[in-house]
């Protein structure tokens, strides 16, 4: 189920969970609070850096090169425009989280191809028109619509964002408010280099590591009951060491051979 978007600050509630009638088995009081106090990955609502292609999923922020930090942003109408950022630490990028909706865009992959679509708080894609002039007017993806990140080499965890024109999103703060976001610039450079930021449970290589973490994660008790009788301290280190390399079944199989040879023997 995909959950709201949260900002930093933001009171979390925990659901009450009701004891079944008749429960033996049921957490006690000092468990239940427990359970809800520990977070679970669904709940990490953090921010992180996207360091490569493959992290520019889910909702994101693209942070702008500007003297103080601000985020590309766009308002009911669809103009876009950068607004600073207010939460981050020392104006550090790397610490950047957005604080308004209208700085958050969702990021996804245009169906067939290698390139991205951005969509924003009102449900319209973000665009560059040929003029180098961005909006987010369209409820639709055409060409306009679609971006090509290119990791920048001189800065790494630096994006450009190439439009369907070949020219790269840039700022430009010695120009109108209105025109310090382009889409014209020709080469990258430090104004078009961009870095984005993620939620930290939208990350794939984070989602690989806790689903590494979960794997890991499994009782003596839950063992037992696979197997189907009580294991020796041997057995349990065995099977846990299996399920983080990846032959568990092989060796569940193994033990249960090995307790029907010792019942017999």
């Amino acid at each position: 189920m995909v959950k709201p978007l949260a900002f930093k600050g933001d009171k979390k509630t925990a659901k009450k969970r009701k004891r079944p009638a008749g429960d033996s088995d049921a957490p006690t009081t000092s468990e239940s609070k427990a359970l809800v106090q520990q977070p679970t990955d669904q709940d990490d609502d953090s921010w992180v850096t996207a360091e490569a292609i493959v992290d520019i999923t889910g909702p994101i922020v693209f942070v702008l090169p500007t003297e103080v930090p601000s985020a590309l942003a766009c308002d009911a109408t669809g103009k876009v425009f950068a607004l600073p950022i207010e939460n981050m630490v020392e104006n550090d990028p790397l610490t950047a989280e957005p604080h308004d909706v209208r700085q958050v865009w969702v990021s996804n992959r245009v169906a067939g191809s290698e390139k991205f679509s951005f969509k924003g708080h009102h449900g319209r894609y973000l665009g560059c028109n040929k003029f180098g002039v961005y909006a987010a007017t369209r409820e639709a993806i055409s060409p306009e619509e679609s971006f090509t990140c290119i990791p920048v080499a001189d800065t790494p965890g630096t994006f450009a964002v190439q439009s369907e024109w070949q020219k790269f999103l840039t700022v430009n703060e010695d120009a109108p408010a209105d025109k310090l976001v382009r889409g014209d610039a020709e080469e990258i450079d430090f104004n078009s280099s961009i870095r984005v930021r993620l939620q930290a449970r939208f990350k794939p290589r984070l989602k690989v590591a806790k689903e590494e973490r979960a794997r890991e994660r499994i009782t003596r008790k839950e063992l037992e009951d696979m197997v189907g009788r009580r294991l020796e301290e041997e057995d349990v280190k065995t099977l846990k060491r299996a399920r983080r390399e990846g032959n568990f079944h092989e060796k569940l199989l193994d033990v249960k051979v090995k307790g029907k040879h010792d019942k017999f023997a």
